[in-house]
C-alpha cells in the first residue's frame, strides 16, 4: 500500500531522514519506534506531504505522491493525527470534524462518517457545541483522530498518541485501535509507548538517528536482546 525507497528528507536546514525504506501492506498496523529527535515524525510530515523528500521516492497505492501538495495525499486517502493536535481551538467540536471532512472523499460521506466516530468516541458526541479549547486533554486527542477520520482514511497516521494521557486514557485509545485495525483501516503509529505498541502490531520498525536500524514482527523485536534494552526494559 505504502513504499518508501531511499528517502532522504530535512528539517529546518538539517538532514533528518537517511535513505528510508519502508513498506506498509493494505489493512496493517505498523509502528515507529525510536528515541526522541530519532526522525519519526519527520518521516510521517514526509509521507503526509507537510515536507517534501530532496531524494527518493514515496508510494502510495502505485501513485507517486514524494512531491504532492497535502492536499492531493488527503485527497488519495492518507490522514495525519499530528503529535501537536492541530485542533482549531476557537471552533467546535462539530465544526472540527466538518473540517476533517472538508475533502470530496469526507464530503459524500458525512453523516455516514460523523455517526461512526461519535460511536467510536461517545463524549464527543456530548461535546459536539463545546469549543476544541474546552476540551481535556484526552478529549481534544479523540477529537484529533475523529477530524482525521472524517476523511474516510485509507492510511491512517499517528504521532504519539498517547502522549500525556493519562493511563486509562491510553487504554481506551488502543481499544479505539484495534477497532479501526479491524476495520481494514491501515495505520502507521508513532508511539512512545513501546510495549502498548508491540502488543496491537503487525509489523514494526525501528528508527535511530534518520535510519531504520531494525524491523520485523513484535515477536522478532522482543527477542533482540539490544532492542529490548533500549525500548522495552525501562517500560
Amino acid at each position: 500500500m505504502l513504499t518508501l525507497e531511499s528517502v532522504n528528507a530535512h528539517y529546518a536546514g538539517q538532514q533528518v531522514l537517511r535513505k528510508i525504506n519502508m513498506h506498509i501492506q493494505q489493512g496493517q498496523l505498523v509502528t515507529l519506534l525510536g528515541s526522541n529527535g530519532a526522525g519519526k515524525s519527520t518521516t510521517l510530515k514526509t509521507i503526509a506531504g507537510l515536507l517534501r523528500p530532496v531524494s527518493g521516492t514515496i508510494r502510495f497505492l502505485d501513485v507517486k505522491i514524494d512531491h504532492s501538495g497535502p492536499h492531493r495525499i488527503v485527497s488519495l486517502g492518507i490522514s495525519l493525527v499530528p503529535e501537536s493536535r492541530a485542533l482549531f481551538a476557537g471552533m467546535s467540536v462539530f465544526e472540527n470534524l466538518e473540517l476533517g471532512a472538508y475533502g470530496k472523499r469526507g464530503k459524500n460521506t458525512f453523516q455516514q462518517n460523523l455517526e461512526w466516530v461519535l460511536d467510536l468516541f461517545p463524549r464527543l458526541a456530548e461535546r459536539l457545541r463545546q469549543r476544541a479549547v474546552a476540551l481535556s486533554g484526552g478529549e481534544q486527542q479523540m477529537l484529533a483522530i475523529g477530524r482525521a477520520l472524517m476523511a474516510q482514511p485509507k492510511l491512517l497516521l499517528l504521532d504519539e498518541p498517547s502522549l500525556g494521557l493519562a493511563p486509562f486514557l491510553v487504554g481506551e485509545l488502543f481499544a479505539v485501535l484495534e477497532r479501526l485495525s479491524k476495520r481494514q483501516i491501515t495505520i502507521m503509529l508513532v508511539e512512545q509507548n513501546a510495549r502498548r505498541a508491540l502488543g496491537i502490531s503487525d509489523y514494526n520498525y525501528v528508527m535511530e538517528n534518520g535510519r531504520i536500524v531494525a524491523s520485523g514482527t513484535s515477536k522478532d523485536l522482543s527477542r533482540n536482546e539490544s532492542i529490548q534494552n533500549a525500548y522495552l526494559g525501562a517500560i
